[in-house]
C-alpha cells in the first residue's frame, strides 16, 4: 500500500480535484501561500476524503513561495514556525480534525535535510505546538536523526516528480530537468522506490533510498494527470 501526498492550500484552488486521488496531504499555513479561509476550506476536504492531515510551514516568505532560504535567526524562524502551526491547529480543532503530521516547505525542508542546527529549531517548535504528532522526512537527512533523538515519529518520504542528485538531494527546480512531468516516468520512480528501495539519479547511478510516502507537488503542471495514473494503475492506500 502506498501513501500519497501533496502540497495543497498554496492558492492553486485545484484542492477538489486533487483530493479524491491522494492518501495524505500538507497544508500551506499561510507564511509561503494560501491564507486562514484556505486552510479552512482544505482541512474541510480532506476530512470530507478521510485524507490524512499535514501541516506545511515554511519560511515566512510569500515573495519567493518559500524556495529561498531566508537569512533569519534561530529565534525568528522558531517564533514564525510555531506561530504557523498554532494557527493551524487552532482551525483544525474547530473542525475537530486530526493533524497526523507536519512536513516542512521548500528551501526550508532542503536545509534542514543538511543542516542540524535548524533542523533542530524546526523539531523544538513542532515539539512546543503539538503533543504527539508525525514529522515527514527525506531518508538519510539531518532531520531524521533530529527527529529521532528528540522522540519524534518519522514518516520517510520521497518525491514521485522530483530527480534526485548523487547524495539524494533533490535537483534544483533552476535546472530543466529538475521535474518528471511524464505519468509513466513518474510512476516507474514511485514502484522502484516501494519496491527495491532505490532511486536512480540524474546521473542514472542508483541509490538506496526509504519511504513511505510520496509526493506529488499540486503546481506541477500536469499534477491532475499524474495523480489519476498513480491513483489508477499503483496501489495507493
Amino acid at each position: 500500500m502506498i501513501d500519497i501526498n501533496c502540497d495543497l492550500g498554496e492558492g492553486l484552488h485545484n484542492e477538489h480535484m486533487i483530493m479524491p486521488l491522494i492518501s495524505s496531504c500538507n497544508i500551506s499555513c499561510g507564511a509561503h501561500a494560501g491564507s486562514i479561509e484556505i486552510i479552512d476550506k482544505v482541512i474541510q476536504l480532506a476530512v470530507q476524503y478521510n485524507v490524512k492531515i499535514g501541516a506545511h510551514p515554511s519560511f515566512p516568505d510569500r515573495q519567493n513561495f518559500g524556495r529561498k532560504v531566508l537569512n533569519i535567526s534561530n529565534s525568528e524562524l522558531q517564533k514564525s514556525l510555531e506561530d504557523q502551526l498554532t494557527v493551524f491547529k487552532e482551525r483544525a480543532l474547530l473542525q475537530d480534525a486530526t493533524i497526523h503530521h507536519v512536513k516542512p516547505h521548500g528551501a526550508l525542508y532542503n536545509l534542514i535535510a543538511v543542516n542540524r542546527e535548524k533542523a533542530s529549531v524546526v523539531i523544538a517548535a513542532i515539539q512546543h505546538v503539538f503533543e504527539a504528532v508525525k514529522l515527514y522526512v527525506p531518508y538519510k537527512s539531518s532531520i531524521e536523526e533530529v527527529a529521532a533523538q528528540s522522540g519524534l515519529e518519522i514518516v520517510y518520504e520521497a518525491f514521485a516528480d522530483r530527480r534526485y542528485n548523487e547524495d539524494l538531494s533533490l535537483v534544483s527546480r533552476t535546472l530543466s530537468n529538475a521535474l518528471i512531468v511524464d505519468k509513466y516516468e513518474v510512476s516507474k520512480q514511485v514502484q522502484k522506490i516501494s519496491d527495491k528501495q532505490l532511486v536512480t539519479t540524474v546521473n542514472l547511478n542508483e541509490k538506496e533510498i526509504k519511504a513511505s510516502t510520496f509526493c506529488v507537488h499540486g503546481d506541477t503542471k500536469n499534477a491532475i494527470e499524474i495523480l489519476q495514473y498513480l491513483h489508477k494503475h499503483i496501489h495507493t492506500k
